[in-house]
């Protein structure tokens, strides 16, 4: 099977509004939005609503919002509309009915009456005398015509199967795999179209993708089983299929033990937005996602969009898994942050911030301005913006906390108190309020005390910060500022040292 390569480019997207969008619906999405940027064709949005029962609402607002912020743009949906629209299937019944009529005037797929208490038996008996396919046995695809109209004339429900030619085989080329080939007698008669009329996927994408003139369909691996399905419909409907393309799943390393296993929330398999929450950079997230099945050759990892564009092809895609390791995205977000420039940092920390209560709703020119020094100070060391509150309290908050263990250890010692005179005394006399003058300040504490500079530094730091770890020092000491370091040192020779 091959595809009209002369035709420009398209892909699409199509997730089911029936719960939130997580990084296996995500990693799609994101191969068949770079595919179409790669070759200057159209990525569509479509909904696929058709699952009645389980429609959310919730959902399918949720979904717009994770495509918004991860800026994986679309060229035609149902919030942009565009030349083949609707893009919602709940309002395009007619081409799914219109095409299940074809078939079944064809003689490719048939009414079935038989009740849902019917096929659970069936389908159990079968599994138990290990019959296979497991599914249902066509009782209803013998039934004569005066059998059918008998049937109809009486209202008895029905769905519309699509009828499996019973001997032969069906092959279809797999961008990531070759060719894959299926034997008809392994397929059961799906159904096509259910009772309350609405069309189930097996048909739809079917039928969207062809008169959306989709050229490219990126999915799981767990859509192989389905495909030769598809190949039939498309055969039967005389229209020539997309190119498919069934990169591997999507495995979960435990943080705990290491060990790979499926892929759930204990591994990063939740709702997209909560990674936005949780202070993920949508590009770090792109690019992480798209390092989940695909190589672009070389070393490469961290990528810009417009390189990810570039390096992009389905030749890269790998059918193996790939591991959802939440260290490697920790450390691919903190070299994200570390490439925001200043301003940038400011503006996406603040609303963390802001959170916590540290920045005001509206922060003045000054208090901005002091955000953003103290930014560039923690910007080397945070992994996420969410941690950006808990790195910096201690610049915005007063009386600061202080950490027990760190008292204990840097302020209760012997020596704790000299050392907290020392630097008090020398940092009183500084005029100008540098990090290069506090540094010398703490140098000449140390030699007057005649101790290493250690001994003075560590209290000092525990003081004016409330813990032993964190940013220079010196630099630190001078975004805080002269009034603010100087009560702290001495609050804490009063309160800790003896």
């Amino acid at each position: 099977m091959s595809t009209d390569t002369n035709r420009p480019i398209r892909t699409r997207i199509a997730p089911s509004p029936t719960g939130l969008p997580h990084v296996g619906n995500i990693r799609n999405a994101v191969y068949s939005w770079l595919f179409a940027r790669h070759h200057g064709g159209q990525f569509v949005f479509r909904l696929e609503d058709t699952d009645r029962e389980r429609y959310d609402a919730a959902s399918e607002q949720a979904l717009y919002r994770a495509f918004r912020w991860l800026g994986l743009d679309y060229d035609e949906g149902p919030d942009v509309g565009g030349p083949y629209g609707p893009y919602v299937q709940s309002e395009r019944l007619e081409h799914y009915q219109a095409a299940a009529q074809q078939l079944i005037e064809q003689g490719n797929a048939y009414k079935c009456y038989c009740t849902r208490e019917r096929i659970s038996q069936i389908r159990e008996a079968r599994q138990k005398a290990n019959i296979h396919p497991y599914g249902y046995d066509r009782h209803c695809r013998a039934l004569t015509d005066e059998e059918r109209q008998r049937l109809d004339e009486a209202g008895t429900p029905y769905v519309v199967r699509f009828a499996i030619p019973q001997e032969g085989a069906t092959s279809f080329d797999d961008a990531v795999r070759g060719t894959i080939t299926y034997q008809n007698r392994e397929l059961d008669d799906h159904v096509i179209l259910k009772s309350d009329g609405f069309p189930t996927y097996q048909l739809a994408n079917v039928v969207d993708d062809h008169l959306m003139e989709i050229t490219h369909v990126i999915r799981s691996e767990e859509w192989i089983p389905s495909t030769p399905r598809h190949v039939l419909e498309y055969q039967a409907l005389g229209w020539t299929p997309p190119q498919f393309a069934h990169p591997g799943l999507i495995q979960g390393k435990d943080p705990v033990s290491g060990k790979i296993s499926k892929l759930s929330k204990r591994h990063g398999a939740v709702y997209v937005g909560e990674y936005e929450d949780q202070g993920y950079l949508a590009d770090a997230l792109v690019n992480f996602i798209s390092l989940l099945g695909w190589a672009p050759g070389g070393d490469i990892e961290i990528m810009s969009r417009e390189e990810m564009i570039r390096l992009f092809s389905l030749d890269g895609l790998n059918g193996a898994p790939s591991v959802f390791d939440i260290d490697k995205l920790n450390w691919m977000n903190g070299m994200y942050i570390r490439g925001l420039s200043e301003e940038a940092l400011v503006d996406a920390c603040l609303p963390f911030l802001q959170r916590a209560g540290l920045v005001a709703e509206a922060p003045t020119s000054d208090e901005r301005e002091y955000l953003r020094r103290v930014l560039k100070l923690e910007q080397e060391r945070l992994k996420t913006l969410a941690e950006a509150p808990d790195a910096m309290r201690f610049f915005f908050h007063e009386p600061i906390e202080y950490d027990e263990a760190a008292v204990n250890k840097r302020l209760k010692s012997p020596q704790a108190g000299a050392a907290l005179d020392a630097v008090i005394e020398k940092f009183v006399a500084v005029e100008d309020w540098s990090a290069a003058n506090l540094d010398a300040g703490v140098s000449a504490a140390a030699e007057e005390l005649g101790v290493k500079r250690g001994e003075v530094i560590h209290p000092t730091r525990v003081a004016a910060t409330g813990r032993m770890v964190g940013p220079s020092l010196f630099d630190t000491l001078e975004v805080l500022g002269r009034e603010r370091v100087l009560n702290r040192l001495r609050d804490a020779r009063t309160q800790f040292t003896t």
